[in-house]
This record gives structure tokens, sequence and C-alpha cells, in this order.
């Protein structure tokens, strides 16, 4: 009979050699390429149908506005509810609305508002998906493997924004649109059978009113100066890299040297990010929350130097380090949070985090272009380097930053049926 490993021993095994997190991880990477494939294979599909761009915003809105509304309910559920069932129903959900919108589509007149329909299911799905998937992590590895973990999570959400709009496009021009919706609706299948056998512990909390639990995950995020001034520095970052993607490609045409040179930023960027979070698996920091923090302002460079512009020789691999520091702050992010929440209220404060950096998007998207008309591209490129860097470096001004500093980890047992 084999030896008990000892809890120093299993911590020292990289969570992607225990079973449970292999099929966390195996799922969650399925999902993250699937959300790489849709925005491709949505627009590939809408330019072919109506050509229109305004039905392609309409559809993207219809995904990600019921997301932001329903972050913080999501939150609530992941809480309440055991998370490994929030995760299983919300990728099948999912699977279904994008099998759906594959068959509308190979069956050869698809109308709008359906395809509009299924988006804002799978926008539904997704909010409640997100804020379970921190709970399922902690719930499957021990404290000291969890910036491993995330490393590895965020090494393949790297890997699936290199190659996902690769495989929409082999999938669209290679078939049809709508086989790369039951494509991805497929894969959300699988998402959903590999963590059917993961069991995740589940104490329920005190029975309360939705809306007390709102609050109190509200609560939570409030407490903690460290977490929600963090906040806002991400949701600034987020709405600079709004800004960025809007204002960029049209600098990098008319300056730079072509729409080439994007697509070497684009690439680059993807490599940063994969190399950054590989970084962070390796990474032991006394305070993540402020060398995380500190890395992100290096998006504020690329934003300046944009701004100018400089010469795209300087630009590319500065944005690539840039987005390195991105990659690099994920993980540890993700781990920090794990660790000092308490599991009971985690779903909750994460769905927040979401909520945040999401919303912020949308301001830059609208502001960016909006100011550049009004003072030329170079002003909200500029002004916004100086609120990434002021936001993300003034975070060390901050208390409860400069204090922050891991728990020790307690014990979580986990398995596989």
């Amino acid at each position: 009979m084999p030896a008990t490993a000892k809890p120093q021993d299993a911590a020292a095994v990289h969570p992607l050699r225990t079973r449970p997190f292999q099929l966390v991880f195996a799922s969650r990477a399925l999902a993250l390429l699937g959300d790489a494939v849709i925005p491709v294979a949505l627009a590939l599909a809408v330019l072919r149908i109506t050509g229109s761009s305004s039905d392609l915003a309409l559809l993207l809105g219809c995904a990600l506005v019921p997301r932001l509304l329903l972050l913080p309910v999501g939150g609530v559920a992941g809480d309440r509810f055991d998370v490994r069932t929030v995760a299983v129903v919300t990728a099948l959900v999912r699977a279904a609305a994008q099998v759906f919108v594959g068959v509308q589509l190979l069956g050869g007149e698809p109308r709008l508002w359906e395809l509009a329909a299924a988006e804002a299911v799978g926008g539904v799905a997704t909010a409640f998906a997100q804020p379970a998937f921190s709970p399922l992590v902690i719930g499957t590895v021990p404290g000291p493997g969890r910036q491993q973990a995330n490393a590895a999570v965020g090494a393949a959400a790297s890997a699936a924004r290199l190659g996902g709009p690769g495989l929409a496009a082999v999938l669209v021009f290679g078939a049809q649109p709508g086989w790369a919706f039951v494509a991805v609706g497929l894969g959300f299948a699988l998402s959903a059978a590999l963590l059917a056998p993961v069991r995740v512990p589940h104490v329920p909390g005190e029975r309360r009113a939705f809306a007390t639990d709102l609050r109190q995950g509200w609560r939570e995020v409030r407490s903690r100066d460290w977490y929600w001034s963090s906040l806002i520095a991400h949701a600034v970052w987020n709405g600079g890299a709004a800004v960025l993607a809007t204002l960029g490609p049209v600098i990098a045409e008319r300056e730079l040297g072509g729409e080439g040179v994007w697509v070497v930023m684009s690439v680059v960027a993807g490599a940063g990010l994969l190399l950054g979070s590989l970084l962070a698996g390796r990474a032991r920091l006394r305070n993540p929350v402020l060398a995380g923090n500190a890395v992100l302002a290096l998006y504020a460079a690329p934003l300046a130097l944009l701004a100018v512009p400089a010469p795209a020789a300087v630009v590319v691999p500065v944005y690539g380090l840039a987005m390195a520091g991105l990659g690099f702050l994920n993980p540890v992010w993700e781990t920090a949070v794990q660790q000092a929440v308490p599991a009971e209220v985690l779903a909750r404060v994460v769905s927040y985090d979401w909520l945040v950096s999401l919303a912020a998007m949308p301001l830059g998207y609208v502001l960016g272009p909006l100011a550049a008309e009004a003072w030329g591209p170079g002003v909200p490129l500029a002004v916004a380097a100086a609120l990434v860097g002021g936001s993300c470096l003034g975070t060390a001004l901050v208390p409860g930053v400069r204090a922050f500093s891991l728990r020790p980890a307690e014990r979580v047992v986990s398995g596989v049926a």
C-alpha cells in the first residue's frame, strides 16, 4: 500500500500532475479557446450574411450587456451553490447557445433576432461561469500550488488568444461559418463533461435574502483597500487598452508602415502574454499585489509611444513587454485574491472584479475615437498613458497594498469521483 503523501510533498507537486486540476484546467482551456473563436467567427459570419458592422455590434452587445449586468448575481450563485454544478450547467447552456447559432447559420436563412437571443443566453451563462472559476481552483489545488495553477491557466488563455482567430478562420473558410459555432458548442459540452467527475468541497452558508448576499459581497470588496484600489487601477488599464485597440490600428496603418505592423503587434502581444504567464508560475513574491500593479503600469509606455508616434521598431517590442506585464499580473493577482479572501465569499468578490474591469472597456471604445476626432489621436493616447501609469503606480500609496502579504494557506481536500 503506497504511503500517504505529506502536505509538504503534495505542495511540491505541480497542479497539472494532479487529476482534479488536470480536469479543471482542460475544461477551462476549452472554454477559453471557444471564447477566442466566437468573436472572429461571428464577425466573419455577419460579414457574409449582411455585411453590416451595426449588426455585428448588436450581436456582440447582446453577449456583453447581460454578462455585465448579471456578474454580481453569478457571484452570489457561486457562493450559495455547489460550484462544480454551477460550472457544468453554465458550460452546457453555452454549448446549447452556440450550437443553436451554428444550426441557424447552416440552415441558410438565419434571422438576426434569433442569433442575438442566442448570444444573449450565452452572455447570461458566462456571467455565472466566470465567478465560479476561482472557487474551482481553491477547491482542487492546495494553497502553495495555486500560483502555478493560475499561471498555467494564464498560459492557456494566451495560447487561445494566439490560436483562436486562426482556428476560427480555418473553420469558417474551410467549411461554413455555422460549423465554427457547432464546433465551439461541442467544445463547451466537452468542457462540462470534464468537470463532471470533479468533487469540490462546499459548505453551505447561512440562508439569507439574495439582496443581503449581494450587499455582503460589496462590503467584502470595500473592506479591503488593497482590493478596491487595485480594481480601480485595473479598470483604468482596461479603459486604456480599449483606447489603444481602437486607435492603434489606425496609427499603425497611417504612421508606422501599414496594416502589417498592427498584425505584428497583435502577434507580439500574444507572445508577451504567454511569456508573462509562464514567468508568473516561477515567481515567489513577498507582495504580489504591489509587484503585479507595478508591472501593469508598463502599459503606459506603448500608449505614450503611439501618441508621438514612435517608430514601429520601438513600439512593437515595448507593446510586447507591456502585455507580458499583464500576463504576469493575472496569475499573481488571482492567487493573492484566492488566498486572502474567505472561500465563502470568493465568487461574489471575484464577480465585482470582472464587473469593474469589463465595464471600463466600453468607455474606452467610445471616448477614445470621440477624443481623437476632436483633438487628434495623440491626445487620448497620451491621457490614457498618464492615467494607466498613475493609477497602477499610485496603488503603492495605499496602506493595504504596501502591507499586503499572503496568509499561510490552509490545506484543501479535493478529489475526483
